[in-house]
């Protein structure tokens, strides 16, 4: 069976390289003007909630922690979720691997490198024109499950033991993705089977981020303002380097990593399956000029063959439907074919009276 090709991207230059020349300035298709970076949150501003996955499967503290959890995702659509179960030591080996494969001589990543008409590989995704500005950092991205999805040039050729680490890493985040999504369909009071029927043979895709030093960090931005297409993002930061920030009340909150966590976030097709109870919140990364910023983004979503909308046991006549039936690649399609601009993707795919005939 032939991989599926979920979005294409324009090659662009490799920023690594870039940032390794003595800059003075930012070369004027990086540069923001006027600059990006404003209407940042007082540094005293709430941070995200902390959720523990112990007290989540815990008898005694299940309830207590559910109900931090709705909240969390109503409110925030984001959380730092810790004692998550995954092993240590196959978190560490991750740690220590990405940075050396994005250290790979240049020779030896054009291996990896996009191809025409294609998104996986290094490099960037979301660039439809030549005109458009350019992200400060790199990728690597590429589809991990089903396995029939993997491109063969990528995941099956990569160097070991990187290859096993993320086959072994790969199992454990599906795992991790499953139960949060059965988690958060209890808070809801959802039917588990309209989490099973989607989610079970889901799909997952994980996207490695580069963020060199920046001589203008001001003037650039990591990765541009978004929310992720997929049902679920579980974030793995290399270290505790600051750069991730969420949009919430017209501001932007800095994310101050916790050791040990992952940072979770609900994606759109969350928000629609939901029916717009759990919404996906804008996120964005920002570059600093000292140190460099390297994180894994796990994303998970449903079966790409599978059609989606509200769940069934959230549409009632009290609360009709909030957004139209999809095919789950045709919506991955469409919102890899576009520029990054906030929530404007899942906009379209809005019921626009509230209530009547899906289109």
């Amino acid at each position: 069976m032939e991989a599926a090709t979920l979005g294409t991207s324009l090659p662009v230059p490799c920023v690594q390289e870039l940032a390794k020349e003595s800059l003075t300035t930012v070369p004027t298709r990086y540069s923001r003007d006027p600059p990006i970076i404003s209407d940042i949150a007082a540094a005293s501003s709430p941070q995200i909630p902390v959720i523990d996955m112990q007290r989540l499967i815990s008898e005694q503290f299940m309830d207590l922690e559910l109900d931090k959890l709705d909240h969390a995702c109503k409110e925030w659509g984001f959380f730092q979720l810790i004692n998550h179960g995954v092993n240590d030591s196959l978190v560490n080996k991750v740690k220590g691997e990405i940075p050396e494969f994005f250290d790979l001589p240049t020779e030896e990543k054009r291996k990896y490198w996009q191809t025409a008409g294609e998104m996986e590989g290094f490099g960037q995704a979301f660039v439809v024109s030549e005109e458009q500005k350019l992200d400060w950092g790199d990728i690597f991205y590429m589809v991990t499950l089903p396995t029939h999805e993997r491109k063969p040039h990528l995941f099956p050729k990569l160097p070991q033991p990187l290859r096993d680490t993320l086959e072994a890493y790969s199992a454990e985040l599906k795992i991790l993705a499953l139960k949060i999504l059965y988690l958060m369909a209890k808070a809801l009071g959802m039917k588990p089977d309209d989490i099973k029927d989607l989610f079970e043979d889901g799909c997952q895709m994980m996207r490695m981020n580069y963020y060199p030093p920046c001589p203008q960090p001001e003037l650039v931005i990591g990765l541009n303002s978004h929310t992720d297409a997929t049902g679920l993002t579980i974030l793995l930061q290399m270290s505790e380097v600051e750069g991730l920030q969420i949009r919430k009340s017209g501001k932007w909150i800095p994310v101050k990593p916790l050791p040990d966590s992952f940072v979770v976030n609900i994606g759109d097709m969350s928000e629609i399956v939901t029916n717009g109870i759990y919404r996906s919140t804008e996120h964005r990364a920002t570059v600093n000029s000292m140190k460099e910023r390297l994180s894994l983004a796990t994303f998970y979503s449903p079966n790409l063959d599978s059609e989606m909308g509200p769940a069934p046991s959230l549409v009632t006549p009290e609360t009709p439907a909030q957004y139209r039936r999809i095919r789950v690649a045709e919506f991955l399609n469409g919102y890899f074919s576009r520029e990054l601009a906030g929530k404007s993707y899942i906009d379209v795919m809005k019921i626009q009276n509230g209530g009547g005939e899906e289109n």
